[in-house]
């Protein structure tokens, strides 16, 4: 089945094997339903989560899907591997299909992650241009100081990719505990950050994606769907921070 948008003609010769003339006398007919409304336009653009029926008959009926996991330890980002736990094998089997993970954490952090099978939505979450900020717990080896709140803001040059990070922020909560924000996910960019200090990070937990907060009810290892309200409204910045 088609994933992105397509004509309502294109999608319908692709799956029923007819040609677009062939088409046409059926869509004439108002045979053809999109969301429970006769089409007769073949140059219709549908989406991967539009039903598209012929007499009666689904011919595409997917629902988009949005889940939350409370990702514990030691379990990897990832929807397949031979050796370790994935976020994907948390799900029962009758769950997962279609299913691919929107950001990722590494394998010893924990908190928030998101499971979808929306590939535009989770897209929209990962341009830098939305904007959509993450919150993170950290413990840390070392005491803090205020010289990590100045650093973070100013961003930190990485010479491996030979790019300067976005600002972040860094809230002190403690001596060895600090909250940070930030809005794009290098590679390990949280431990690279602190360990410009030589501080090491014990423990990595992300607590919310934009406005979404990790459900506290959710144990390490649980999921739940996103509410509607959840899901239209996770872009944009933290509420604080």
């Amino acid at each position: 089945m088609p994933s992105r948008y397509h004509r309502l003609d294109r999608f319908l010769s692709q799956v029923l094997q007819v040609s677009r003339s062939g088409l046409r006398p059926v869509l004439a007919a108002g045979r053809v339903r999109v969301n429970g409304v006769p089409v007769r336009d073949r140059q219709q653009r549908i989406g991967p989560f539009d039903r598209v029926e012929l007499d009666g008959q689904p011919l595409q009926s997917e629902a988009p899907r949005y889940l939350m996991v409370n990702k514990p330890a030691g379990v990897v980002s990832a929807t397949s591997d031979d050796q370790h736990t994935t976020v994907m094998d948390l799900l029962p089997a009758s769950q997962r299909q279609g299913l691919h993970l929107a950001g990722r954490l590494d394998f010893n952090s924990t908190g928030l992650v998101l499971l979808t099978n929306d590939g535009a939505w989770s897209r929209q979450l990962s341009q830098p241009q939305s904007q959509v900020r993450k919150h993170y717990r950290v413990t840390v080896e070392q005491p803090l100081t205020e010289a990590y709140v100045a650093a973070f803001s100013e961003g930190m040059w990485f010479a491996f990719e030979g790019i300067k990070t976005r600002p972040a922020t860094l809230r002190i909560r403690s001596a060895y505990e600090a909250d940070v924000w930030l809005c794009e996910g290098r590679y390990h960019q949280i431990k690279r950050m602190f360990g410009r200090f030589d501080n090491k990070v014990l423990t990595l937990h992300r607590l919310a994606i934009g406005h979404l907060v990790l459900d506290e009810s959710l144990a390490p290892g649980e999921s739940r769907d996103l509410m509607p309200g959840e899901v239209a409204g996770i872009a944009g910045l933290s509420s604080r921070g």
